[in-house]
């Protein structure tokens, strides 16, 4: 890490190394001990409730603990004989010289990857992210530290982060807000040589705005947040950054300026001089403005040799085909807030507005983010093949000579971290199954082939064992959610709290759905004939169980609808008892449904959704899915590793489409899922079914990991964009 200055390293270099304490410190404000299996092992073990009061955060865990509890600590040998071997661990993977990026990409360590984006999902305790762009850039930051890829990522501290989810006693979401808990979080500030917390500036017609910057240490990557909340600030500009897709289109456009902008200023302000500039959706897509100011002012040369020279560094990843996906501002709003840097580039506002439309100018047009990063970049690319071929479709408007196929748009569909999503009990099983140091390979398919042979019986009985973990979740999630009710009666409603698990039950098949309640992503398909769906999960010998989580968007009011008719459905006689609604749905309630729950049901309106990976977190862990043909899974089902909605058709009339998938979605459920589930043998195994399982995780686990994906942005995307490799001819 030599590209990395010593402002942001971690502070193990001052620990006292014969107090167990200061180790455990040295170790937990790094976000690797939140994913390292031995050090959550460890700790979960001394502290089991403590922990999951944590959400497995280590630096919470110590900050939360009273100072005799600490000193009894430091006088126990075996915590200290533990803490020490922990802390040899750590020191082991931050030095291992055996890295993939050694191997595969030892020429990018010399300047790193800068990887921007509005939101990461790294830990439960950090609340930054509000869905599955902020998941995949947390997973994209611990794979690159895993894999040794130089990399720093750069992002917003949201003070208050994304809302917790309430449901009041008519069921609707209600939005809670609040101050994060900085001095119980591993951020720390980035300081200059005199102490000071460091500030970039960035220039308005209205003045000046200036963000502190902080740091987060993910593994051997670091993440610089910047902050408005300063005083250099006015009291109206410090709330810019308090809440993560908050406040109007003024405060949208504050946030990314700060985000691109003042993020490639930060970078410099470290001394971190990148080879590569990875815009991570179009939030971030002011940093190629500065940028080319920087070579500009470097070099002494002009706006459009600028742009050019920085062009061929710039990779962009767009993420939806969803229209409100890509944030639009009118022109006078985008000259007042980039009018300085419009006069620093010496560009007029037409050309500016070239840079920003999406079609041939016109003064009415709203300026799209998404097209002034795809402008800027060199190399983009979709989420997974099915969006590849949507987005060169969606942007033709921006090489109007060329035809769809010839787009510049190729695709990297995404991954998951294992070290994150994959439950332990998992990974014990693949140490006696695959090859020795397995988790260096996951990414190969023939490390997974072993899995063909895996006893049907060890295989039930592990996932058995993750559905009872899931369901005692369940219960003392509920427990909780009834006593804040007691505490506050006027908050909640204790009916909600008490439409519970109830008689739940181990061998009843499980469906779970998780993910934001956008409309396209139909959450409420399931429920369009609620007479068949009653039938289904009462039958008495084949019952089902129904459990769903996701927050709406605050601004989103059909998707709170569609929410809040799911969620009043608990109290419904019918699906009482057979239906669940987990309120503040975020990544520790998400990890425990992907590892327990039996089916993962996907049902998107084809082709919004993207890629989608919570679907390729439940297949690593096991469980099946039942998806529409779109994303991730129209390249992964082979027909025999899990189940397809439909055939991939599409359709001209929403409702018609919304009819016909619901259709196809009960008839799978009666005619396969439910039949093949309860299909057992004389030992309670539904034999049919786990070879499906069996089949799911051979397939999808080493495709659909976050190492191929890095591997696949490394050859296509990083070393091509720094010049190290000659760019293929024909990207795949």
């Amino acid at each position: 890490m030599s590209w990395m200055p010593l402002s942001l390293r971690g502070d193990c270099h001052a620990a006292d190394l014969d107090d167990p304490i200061a180790l455990v410190r040295c170790c937990a404000e790094n976000l690797w001990s939140t994913w390292d299996p031995e050090f959550q092992q460890y700790f979960q073990g001394l502290d089991p409730q403590g922990m999951v009061a944590c959400e497995g955060n280590p630096w919470v865990w110590l900050k939360r603990l009273d100072p005799s509890h600490l000193d009894s600590l430091r006088k126990d040998p075996a915590f200290g004989r533990a803490v020490t071997a922990l802390h040899e661990r750590y020191e082991g993977y931050m030095q291992q010289s055996r890295l993939w990026s050694r191997r595969e990409a030892s020429t990018l360590r010399a300047r790193p990857i800068a990887y921007f984006s509005a939101e990461f999902a790294l830990h439960p305790s950090l609340p930054i992210y509000s869905g599955g762009l902020g998941v995949l850039a947390g997973d994209h930051l611990k794979t690159a530290s895993d894999l040794g890829i130089p990399l720093v990522g750069v992002g917003l501290f949201y003070s208050q982060g994304y809302f917790q989810q309430e449901i009041d006693p008519h069921w609707l979401q209600r939005e809670i807000y609040s101050d994060l808990p900085l001095e119980h979080l591993p951020v720390s500030p980035i300081r200059d040589g005199g102490g000071r917390q460091v500030e970039v500036r960035i220039d308005r017609h209205a003045g000046p705005l200036y963000a502190r910057l902080w740091k987060l240490l993910v593994g051997r990557v670091v993440l610089v947040l910047l902050d408005c909340n300063t005083q250099s600030n006015s009291p109206s500009d410090r709330m810019i950054t308090q809440r993560l897709y908050g406040g109007d289109r003024q405060t949208r456009i504050a946030q990314e300026i700060v985000l691109g902008i003042g993020g490639v200023r930060a970078l410099r302000a470290l001394g971190i001089h990148p080879s590569v500039l990875h815009l991570n959706e179009g939030h971030s897509a002011f940093a190629s403005l500065e940028w080319a100011r920087q070579a500009m002012e470097v070099e002494g040369i002009g706006f459009d040799s600028a742009w050019e020279q920085r062009h061929p560094g710039i990779v962009f990843t767009t993420h939806t085909p969803v229209p409100a996906g890509h944030d639009r501002f009118s022109g006078d709003l985008m000259e007042e807030y980039l009018g300085p840097m419009r006069n620093q580039l010496g560009i007029s506002q037409d050309r500016l507005v070239n840079l920003v439309t999406e079609s041939p100018p016109h003064p009415y047009e709203p300026l799209c983010m998404t097209a002034l990063a795809l402008r800027a970049a060199a190399r983009t690319n979709g989420v997974s093949a099915l969006h590849g071929r949507v987005s060169r479709s969606m942007w033709r408007s921006l090489w109007p000579s060329r035809s769809v196929d010839e787009i510049p748009i190729f695709h990297i569909t995404n991954g998951v971290h294992l070290g994150t999503w994959l439950a332990e009990s998992w990974s014990h099983v693949w140490d006696g199954l695959l090859r020795k140091g397995w988790q260096e390979w996951i990414d190969q398919p023939e490390t997974w082939e072993p899995v063909a042979e895996l006893d049907r019986s060890q295989c039930w009985t592990t996932h058995q064992q993750l559905k009872q973990q899931l369901l005692d979740f369940i219960a003392n999630y509920r427990v909780q959610l009834a006593a804040k009710a007691a505490m506050d009666p006027t908050e909640l409603l204790h009916e909600h709290a008490e439409v519970g698990p109830g008689d739940w039950r181990r061998d009843v098949l499980t469906i779970g759905f998780g993910r934001r309640f956008a409309s396209y992503k139909r959450a409420h398909l399931l429920f369009q004939d609620l007479d068949r769906l009653a039938e289904l999960v009462g039958n008495p010998e084949r019952p089902v169980q129904l459990l769903f989580a996701g927050k709406a968007h605050p601004q989103d009011h059909p998707g709170k609808a569609i929410l809040q008719s799911i969620a009043q459905l608990q109290q419904d006689r019918r699906f009482r008892g057979r239906l669940i609604f987990l309120p503040n749905y975020d990544m520790q309630i998400c990890r425990a449904m992907v590892q327990g729950v039996d089916l993962w049901l996907n049902t998107p309106r084809r082709p919004l959704e993207a890629s989608g990976t919570s679907g390729q977190k439940a297949a690593l862990n096991g469980v099946l899915n039942a998806s529409i043909l779109d994303g991730w899974w129209a390249e992964a089902y082979d027909g025999t590793n899990g189940f397809a909605i439909g055939k991939g058709e599409g359709h001209a009339d929403e409702a018609a489409a919304d009819a016909r998938d619901a259709r196809y979605l009960m008839e799978l459920l009666e005619s396969q899922v439910v039949p093949l589930y309860y299909r057992q043998s004389d030992l309670g195994i539904p034999e049919g079914w786990i070879d499906r399982v069996k089949d799911s995780i051979r397939t999808c686990s080493w495709r659909f990991s976050s190492h191929r994906m890095l591997a696949d942005y490394v050859r296509h995307s990083y070393l091509p964009a720094a010049g190290l490799v000659q760019s293929p001819s024909r990207i795949p």
